[in-house]
């Protein structure tokens, strides 16, 4: 496995507790997150960016 930092966004959600599980979802969907964090919310477009490092899958890379 390789570590890498991606940019991944996400749309807005009504709570926390539900943003923190669409982050998760989505990051494991690319490999098994090490550390990430909310860097922009953007209310406009209803859109939060968050950058994360990752341990990719060798299938992903």
């Amino acid at each position: 496995m390789s570590a890498y930092l991606i940019t991944i966004e996400v749309a807005l959600q009504d709570s926390a507790l539900a943003l923190e599980s669409v982050i998760q979802a989505e990051l494991q969907k690319r490999g098994e997150p090490f550390q990430w964090a909310v860097t922009d919310v953007d209310c406009q477009r209803q859109i939060v960016s968050i950058d994360a490092l990752l341990w990719l899958k060798p299938e992903l890379i």
